[in-house]
């Protein structure tokens, strides 16, 4: 298995799971992005390359010293506001990155799969009520979004140009996905301007966060049901199911999408510490208001559903930072346990596996 991002959040929680399954995992990530670090804390026994996906020439040859089978593409400049700061750097991750990701994987061999994970954010945003489909258009007002619609063009320009499902096993022999999640939270997420980091950083230091978006909704979703998607994809990959090689949202229920100021709420009920102000700023970068995504065609096509509800989700989340702030400890591969047992108990696809 070769993570690019291993280091960052997802990428974090990505290597946690795939260790515990007793993969063999390769992680190649620029740098520790934050300090605490998620990874840092789990010292997971992987290999942990420190290097840049822009490095064209060295992700090829890493690629192919390590004759990795699937690739999960996470490395990414992942924030909306800094992406305004420096729109520049957040293109090149973002979207040369995925070019050179690309470009190794189809010129090694080994590689049957690949899953480059985007976002929500790379839909043409209409502000409408509705969740956005995989066949709705690419767009993106703000840098950040923008660059992940190209990463998604990119991707469906690779798939059509050189790794074509229907010439499966005739001109190539590797499967390319893109996958599109909500907006994950989980323990171990300490990323500048990122809500529940904020909400949980105030509250451990007995500080008021300070809320500028209170009426956008937002998909949440724990980590694990996003994570739970690649994973299920990248095996369907593997088995050589041409079909899935596709672009995918993975997003939470309908119930799950909520209000900013609602989600601050909920950390109030389940931790008294915290305490917020609502202080909108009329000269703030633009943010979409509305957005939420439609996974229907994950769930038919793949069997892949939601397995944690909000309650839950914001109830583990919000637990792991406390047991950390508290206790000095995490509770990552509890969560992961977790997880595996509610979703083999909702009788989940891949749960059976």
């Amino acid at each position: 298995m070769f993570v690019t991002g291993h280091t960052g959040f997802k990428g974090s929680w990505l290597s946690l799971w795939l260790d515990r399954l007793g993969a063999d995992v390769v992680g190649y990530s620029l740098d520790i992005p934050t300090q605490p670090s998620h990874f840092e804390l789990l010292d997971l026994k992987i290999q942990s390359i420190t290097a840049d996906v822009l490095d064209k020439q060295r992700l090829i040859t890493t690629i192919e010293k390590h004759q990795p089978e699937i690739v999960f593409h996470l490395a990414a400049q992942s924030l909306v506001r800094r992406s305004y700061a420096d729109p520049v750097a957040t293109f090149e991750t973002n979207v040369m990155g995925t070019v050179n990701i690309l470009e190794a994987c189809r010129r090694v061999r080994t590689v049957k799969a690949v899953v480059n994970v985007t976002s929500d954010k790379c839909y043409e945003n209409q502000e409408v009520l509705t969740g956005y489909a995989e066949d709705d258009p690419m767009g993106g007002d703000d840098p950040y979004s923008a660059s992940k619609g190209c990463a998604e063009l990119v991707s469906h320009a690779y798939r059509r140009s050189f790794l074509d499902p229907a010439k499966y096993r005739g001109s190539h022999s590797t499967l390319l996905a893109t996958a599109r999640a909500g907006n994950v939270v989980g323990g171990g997420d300490w990323a500048e301007d990122r809500l529940m980091p904020d909400i949980m950083k105030a509250a451990s230091m007995g500080e008021t966060v300070l809320i500028r978006n209170p009426r956008s909704v937002r998909p949440w979703q724990h980590v694990l049901e996003s994570l739970s998607g690649y994973l299920h994809l990248g095996s369907r990959l593997l088995e050589g199911r041409a079909e899935c090689a596709d672009c995918w949202n993975f997003g939470p229920a309908s119930e799950s999408s909520i209000t900013v100021e609602g989600v601050v709420g909920r950390a109030r009920g389940l931790w008294d510490a915290v305490r917020y102000e609502i202080r909108e700023d009329p000269e703030a970068v633009h943010e979409t208001q509305f957005l939420t995504l439609d996974s229907t065609k994950a769930r038919k096509r793949l069997g892949w559903k939601p397995v944690w509800n909000a309650d839950t989700t914001f109830a583990r989340t919000i637990g792991w930072y406390k047991q950390y702030y508290g206790a000095a400890s995490i509770a990552s591969a509890d969560d992961v346990t977790e997880y595996e047992r509610d979703a083999g108990r909702a009788g989940v696809e891949w749960a059976k596996e």
